[in-house]
């Protein structure tokens, strides 16, 4: 070989790894992007141009010098800073605005947020280099530093970027529409997904006239007294429809897997997510149209198509009796009784906030949001701790609604130190704590299961004076009080209007209303 084309294969060689090296330790980035060394300005101002981009109003802190930066530049902006008791109490409260007014999460290395010249500090050795290694070392630093300012201040887009939401085909609309127009006794089951943007699907369902499950978000999407909107015995209702509609719902543990459906009955799932779509399918169920779309939209295209059809009359009002019989039956136990109290004297513009156990369960059944996304819970892993969090959030995003938060008494011990963050940032809610001194959700199974109540009890703790010593208004209510409740609630409602943040403690007895329930 001509030693010419071996040297110019060895110097196209030696170049190109000099391209890839300075590429790879961003010099090539460099030569077109200036490192402004003398510049004040902090990455925290770009997190806050960010964040005011996107129609952020509110940012959720526990305070800490590794993100003074960004809580400074918000607040310069306009931006307001909420400081809460603990951090996992400040990721609730984003993620009850999240769903109330729509998500925006960030992430961003912790380098970026002070001045060059505070970071260069940080990065600069202690002492001078000795050696190759060590000169070779702290160039490297230097070089990894001017990469992370390199270009920082230049003007960007900052605008939010599109979101794609997949929609049914008109072919898969038209093959749901022939299946409901034949169904006799069908059934929705609605999920969160059905209350997100652009399409909620309110409209829809009194318009299709077909019983309704709400789960999650969607309660109240019917309102207070929908004779379509079905709260109790759903496991019979779904073996005796002939079509279920799963909008938004996923057939996981709390459908038993989709083992509660029955087998003969068309099937109709919803869902933005493939994976949730047909989790469990082909195992304990099988769709007989599986749509990877929005929820709410769908209804009211299938709403549209099938103006005015309803399903048969008898089917939704049998459903409801068996609401009736089931409720009266209980009303009078203690605890239920409360909950029904509570319920007749919730304000319109209420929104509940749910964390706890086997009181909280009792509450789903009982309690009825006037509204979509007025119920606002943990989701699918019960996860407690959420209600000081997921109020505050509420509060702020609604501030002329009256947001309750059901507790039990264990779940309370997560957030009852945010009642000072309510007194701090006059945000006056209601707490409804039933206080049964025990964790009764594992009781309930761990007594008769293993014979021993090991860990389950608590105490009628004075959770009140607890309220009150964080600056709010405690209410201690026992049995002496049950013929006052009314007037209690009432009192609560209106020093909550006025400002202050009302704890009602109310002891409770036991009931058997949610014998069978799962804790695992």
């Amino acid at each position: 070989m001509d030693i010419s084309v071996v040297l110019g294969c060895s110097l196209g060689a030696v170049l190109g790894g000099v391209i890839l090296a300075s590429y790879k330790l961003g010099l090539l980035y460099q030569l077109f992007h200036k490192t402004e060394r003398q510049s004040p300005r902090h990455g925290g101002e770009s997190v806050a141009d960010v964040l005011r981009a996107h129609g952020v109003k509110f940012v959720f802190t526990l305070v800490g010098g590794h993100i003074s930066p960004i809580l400074v530049a918000c607040e310069k902006l306009g931006i307001r800073i909420v400081d809460t008791r603990h951090e996992a109490t400040a990721v609730f409260a984003a993620d009850a605005v999240a769903r109330l007014s729509g998500p925006v999460f960030i992430e961003f290395p912790i380098d970026t947020l002070y001045p060059y010249h505070v970071v260069e500090k940080e990065f600069a050795p202690k002492n001078t280099p000795k050696g190759l290694m060590g000169k070779i070392i702290a160039w490297y630093l230097q070089n990894h530093l001017s990469n992370l300012f390199a270009g920082a201040w230049e003007t960007c887009d900052l605008s939010p970027l599109p979101v794609h939401i997949p929609h049914a085909t008109e072919d898969e609309v038209q093959r749901c529409v022939e299946l409901v127009s034949r169904a006799k006794k069908p059934v929705i089951l609605l999920g969160s997904q059905a209350t997100l943007p652009p399409t909620p699907a309110d409209d829809a369902l009194e318009s299709l006239g077909i019983p309704c499950f709400l789960g999650g978000m969607s309660r109240g999407m019917l309102g207070k007294n929908s004779p379509l909107h079905i709260r109790q015995n759903r496991r019979d209702a779904l073996k005796e429809a002939d079509l279920v509609l799963l909008a938004g719902t996923v057939c996981d543990f709390r459908l038993s897997y989709g083992r509660v459906l029955n087998r003969q009955s068309k099937i109709i799932a919803v869902n933005r997510d493939r994976s949730q779509l047909l989790k469990n399918s082909d195992m304990f169920w099988k769709p007989t149209v599986a749509i990877q779309g929005d929820a709410g939209s769908f209804l009211l295209r299938l709403s549209k198509a099938l103006k005015g059809h309803r399903c048969p009359e008898e089917w939704p009002r049998s459903l409801k009796e068996g609401d009736a019989i089931k409720e009266k039956t209980e009303r009078h136990l203690n605890p239920l009784s409360v909950l029904h109290r509570v319920d007749e004297l919730l304000a319109e513009d209420s929104i509940i906030v749910a964390d706890g156990g086997d009181f909280v369960g009792s509450a789903a059944y009982i309690m009825r949001p006037r509204g979509p996304i007025r119920w606002l819970d943990p989701g699918a892993f019960g996860t407690l701790g959420v209600g000081g969090g997921f109020a505050l959030g509420a509060k702020l995003c609604r501030p002329e609604s009256e947001v309750w938060i059901v507790y039990g008494d264990g779940s309370l011990g997560y957030s009852v130190a945010e009642f000072d963050t309510f007194t701090r940032h006059k945000t006056p809610v209601i707490a409804l704590v039933g206080n049964d001194a025990c964790w009764s959700q594992i009781s309930r199974e761990q007594v008769p299961m293993l014979g021993s109540n090991v860990a389950c009890g608590l105490a009628f703790t004075d959770y009140h004076i607890v309220a009150d010593g964080y600056g709010g208004k405690g209410y201690l209510i026992g049995r002496e009080d049950e013929s006052q409740l009314d007037d209690i609630i009432k009192k609560a409602q209106k020093e909550c209007r006025e400002g202050k943040a009302i704890l009602l403690n109310a002891l409770i007895g036991k009931t058997s209303f949610r014998e069978g329930s799962i804790s695992v």
